[in-house]
Order: structure tokens, then C-alpha cells, then sequence
């Protein structure tokens, strides 16, 4: 009796036993797992702390570097600005210091001159009053002559100058349709290139957006078989311990059926039978729920690691992509910078030689007065104070700070086409003077050539007494003769005497 009241003492107490291990088993798990994820959150929120530490840093150290490449740069724009500006002061005083000195040396040379001209004047009158009795009788002969030839001359001129005028207002309306059929045509292209462009970077977005498509698809396949992967390795994690639960509830069944068999004999430990097996019931739900909890953090935070590190590499590609950018955006304005530079010294070098070619007129006053009157300059500058409607006018307010270059460009334009003007009426002229040179050269000389055309010096009122049967050169000489012999048989038109020389010469 004894030995069966042990036995049946002893049965609650293993019951007992085994449900105090499973709990302490459970709990041990749980724990486990706890301290996993929370070593897991610590270790990611401590590598994200590190990396905004670390970016934070970096941009600080991009902006520093940065802020002394500007700093630099505008030290040197700004010394090469001082640069310039004394440069320009010592050009502006030393072209006042040369503008006084060229009026002094004007002044001494101009009262020398006066000096100079005032007794050179007096000997002339005094040289004219001997002259004049003796030039009035043939300046009044030579009057008539002179005027008829200026007259001529003149209306020629004329002439000339009108011709002249038609031709250049037919190439300047030619030039003007020219510059409205070139507007016309390079706002078309400007047009086209513009759509053509446009068409271009739509073309481009959409195949960067089809790309950025292809590449999210992928690396969402890649993500789902990387949970296939962990969900597979987590199954096969807790295979051994689904086969446990099952052997226990097997090991349940069996002690149900014997508990039921002997329940009888154990009608006082009923209670606490069904007691127990509510608790492992309740424990089991508890597991269950507790394990389901486990599961779904485990996937959470999986998920979460996985955001994570997309996040990261897109904020390292991000990263890298600025920091390329800044590279390249940077060197170009550099190079931006360089050019203009370079620019700048040639535009200072093309100042300073234009300088040097400029007169003391230009150095004094470098632009020239306006040559509009009052009414019409009020006009045109309320025209310019006006807002333009034009996207041309518009763009043209944008270089009113050139009209002082303009205005010098058009004085430099206008002062080469006068002196091209010059030069063609000089050459002109040269080119006449020549002809009645050679014209009077041929006068004065005999040769086969001359006698064989007309020479105004072998053109008589009188009739000649020579044989006409005479060679041309006993003629040239008879000729010559008679014109010593009679000098007034030569025409009063042809011929006249020169009141310095005392010779008679042809006009």
C-alpha cells in the first residue's frame, strides 16, 4: 500500500517536473530571442548614428574646401580688379600729363609759327605790291578760262557725287533686306534647334525612366528570394523543435489514456488533472502566440534591415552622383572661369594697343557729342525708358551698357569709310594730274609719237608758210622756229604769261 501510494504521489510530481521544464525551456527561448533582436536594433541604430556622423562630416569638409576655392577666387578677381583700376588711373594720368605737354608744345610751335608767318607775310606783301600790277592783266585773262574749267569740273563732280549716291542707297536697302532675310532665317534654325532639343531629353527621360523601371523589378525579384531564402532557413531552424512538441504530445495522449484508465482509481487527482491540462493548454496557446509574435518581429525586422540597406546604398549612390556633379560642375567653372579670364586679358591687351593708336583729340574726348537736337533726344530717350513688348527689345536692354563701345565702334566705322572715300577721290585726282602731265610732257616734247597726233603747240590762228610735203621733223623745227619768231601767233587761250617766271606756259 505503501509502494502504491508513492507511485501514486510520484506521478503528479514528474507531470509537474516535465511541465516546469518546458516552461523554463520556453522562457529561455524568448529570452534568446530578445536579447537577438535588441543586439540587432542596437548594432543597426549604432551603424546608422555612425554613418550620419560620418556624412555630416563629409559635407562639413565639402563646404570648407569649397568655401576657400571661393574664397580664393574672389581674392583674385577682386586683386586683378585693383589691378586694373590702377592701371587705368596712371593710363588716365599719364595721357593728362601727355595732353598738357603736346598744348604747351602746341603753344610754343604755334607762336613761332605766328612769328614766323607774320614776317614771311610781310615780305610777301611786300613782294605782291611789286607783283600785282603785272598778274591782274593776266588773271583777268585766265578767269574766264578757269571758271569755264571749274564749272565743268564741277558739274562733273556732281555727277559723280550723285551717281555715287544712288549706288550706295541701292546697297544699303540690298544690305538692309540681307540683315531682315539672315533674322529671319537664323530665328527658324534657332526655332528648330530648339524642338529638336526639346525632343531629345523627352526621348531621354522616358529611357532613363523604362531603365530605373527594369532596374526596381529586378532588385525586387532579388529581395523576394532572399526571403525565400531566411523564411526556408527558419523552417529548418525549428524542425527539431516541431518533432519535440509532437513526441510530447504523443507522450500526452499516452498519459490521458492511462489518467483515463486509472480514473477510478484517481477520481481526488481528477481535478487536478484536468487542471494541469487546462495550464498546458493555456501554455501551448501561449507558445503558440508568443512564437507567432517571435515570427512576425523576426520578419519585421528583416524587412527593416532590408529598408535599411536600400536606403543606404541610395544614399550612397545619391552621394556619389552629387559628388561627381559637384566635381564636374566645378571644373566647368573653372574652365568657365579661366576662359573668361582669358578673355578679359585679351580684350585689355586689344584696349591697351587701340590706346596707343589713339590721337590726343580721342584721348581728351573719347566720344563725340550727340549730333540729334534737344526735341529728338527726349524723344528717343523716353522710347528707351519705355518697357518693351518685343522679346528682340527686350533683349537689347540687356546691352545698353555697350552704347558707349557702339558709339566709338560707329565713329572708328564711319572715319574708315571717309578715309576710303578720300583716298579713292585722291587717287582720282592723282590719276588726272597724271594725265595732264603726261598730257603737257607731250606738249613740250617732239618725237615721232607726238607729231603724229595733235599738239596744242602746233595750233596757229595763221596760216603756216612751210610745205606740206616736208618730213615731220624739218617741220617740227620750222614750226618751233616760227613760234620764237612770232609768239603771238600762239592762242590767247592757249598761252599766257607767267608772272614770277616771266615764261609763257599752257593752262
Amino acid at each position: 500500500m505503501s509502494d502504491k501510494r508513492r507511485s501514486r504521489a510520484a506521478a503528479p510530481m514528474a507531470a509537474e517536473d516535465g511541465l516546469l521544464l518546458l516552461q523554463s525551456q520556453a522562457l529561455a527561448e524568448e529570452e534568446e530571442a530578445k536579447t537577438k533582436g535588441e543586439m540587432l536594433t542596437r548594432f543597426l541604430k549604432d551603424k546608422l548614428a555612425k554613418e550620419e556622423r560620418s556624412s555630416t562630416l563629409n559635407l562639413h569638409k565639402l563646404r570648407t574646401q569649397w568655401r576657400t576655392v571661393l574664397r580664393e577666387v574672389k581674392d583674385k578677381e577682386l586683386r586683378q580688379d585693383i589691378e586694373i583700376l590702377s592701371q587705368t588711373f596712371a593710363r588716365v594720368m599719364d595721357c593728362k600729363d601727355s595732353v598738357i605737354e603736346s598744348l604747351a608744345t602746341d603753344l610754343e610751335e604755334a607762336e613761332e609759327q605766328h612769328a614766323q608767318a607774320l614776317r614771311s607775310h610781310l615780305y610777301n606783301i611786300d613782294r605782291l605790291l611789286q607783283l600785282q600790277h603785272s598778274r591782274l592783266t593776266c588773271l583777268e585773262e585766265g578767269y574766264s578760262a578757269q571758271l569755264e574749267a571749274l564749272k565743268m569740273e564741277l558739274e562733273a563732280e556732281r555727277r559723280t557725287i550723285l551717281e555715287q549716291h544712288e549706288r550706295e542707297s541701292c546697297y544699303l536697302r540690298d544690305v538692309a533686306l540681307a540683315t531682315e532675310q539672315n533674322y529671319a532665317k537664323n530665328n527658324h534654325e534657332a526655332t528648330l534647334n530648339f524642338q529638336s532639343a526639346r525632343d531629345d531629353i523627352k526621348y531621354k527621360s522616358q529611357q532613363e525612366k523604362q531603365y530605373s523601371r527594369l532596374q526596381l523589378g529586378g532588385k525586387v525579384e532579388v529581395l523576394w528570394e532572399q526571403f525565400q531564402r531566411a523564411m526556408q532557413s527558419y523552417t529548418e531552424a525549428t524542425e527539431h523543435q516541431k518533432i519535440a512538441f509532437e513526441a510530447l504530445k504523443q507522450k500526452d495522449k499516452k498519459s490521458s489514456r492511462e489518467i483515463e484508465m486509472q480514473a477510478k482509481k484517481l477520481q481526488k487527482l481528477q481535478d487536478l488533472v484536468t487542471a494541469t491540462k487546462g495550464q498546458i493548454a493555456a501554455h501551448l496557446r501561449e507558445s503558440e502566440k508568443q512564437n507567432r509574435h517571435a515570427r512576425e518581429e523576426k520578419e519585421s525586422v528583416l524587412r527593416q534591415l532590408q529598408e535599411l540597406k536600400n536606403e543606404m546604398k541610395q544614399a550612397r549612390a545619391m552621394a556619389h552622383g552629387s559628388l561627381a556633379r559637384l566635381t564636374t560642375q566645378s571644373s566647368a567653372a573653372l574652365k568657365a572661369l579661366a576662359r573668361v579670364v582669358e578673355k578679359a586679358q585679351h580684350i585689355l591687351r586689344l584696349a591697351e594697343m587701340c590706346r596707343r593708336l589713339e590721337t590726343e583729340e580721342e584721348k581728351v574726348l573719347p566720344f563725340y557729342p550727340s549730333s540729334l537736337a534737344e526735341g529728338d533726344q527726349r524723344e528717343a530717350q523716353q522710347v528707351l525708358e519705355e518697357t518693351p513688348t518685343e522679346p528682340l527689345a527686350q533683349a537689347m536692354r540687356d546691352y545698353v551698357g555697350l552704347e558707349r563701345f557702339w558709339q566709338r565702334f560707329n565713329k572708328v566705322k564711319l572715319e574708315e569709310q571717309a578715309l576710303e572715300r578720300e583716298q579713292a577721290a585722291l587717287s582720282q585726282r592723282n590719276q588726272h594730274l597724271r594725265e595732264l602731265l603726261r598730257q603737257y610732257l607731250a606738249g613740250i616734247s617732239v618725237s615721232q609719237e607726238v607729231l603724229s597726233e595733235p599738239n596744242a603747240l602746233l595750233i596757229v590762228e595763221r596760216k603756216s608758210c612751210v610745205p606740206a610735203d616736208l618730213p615731220h621733223a624739218e617741220g617740227g623745227h620750222a614750226q618751233g622756229h616760227q613760234s620764237t619768231k612770232h609768239p603771238d601767233s600762239l592762242s590767247e587761250g592757249d598761252a599766257h604769261p607767267d608772272p614770277i617766271h616771266g615764261s609763257t606756259g599752257t593752262s
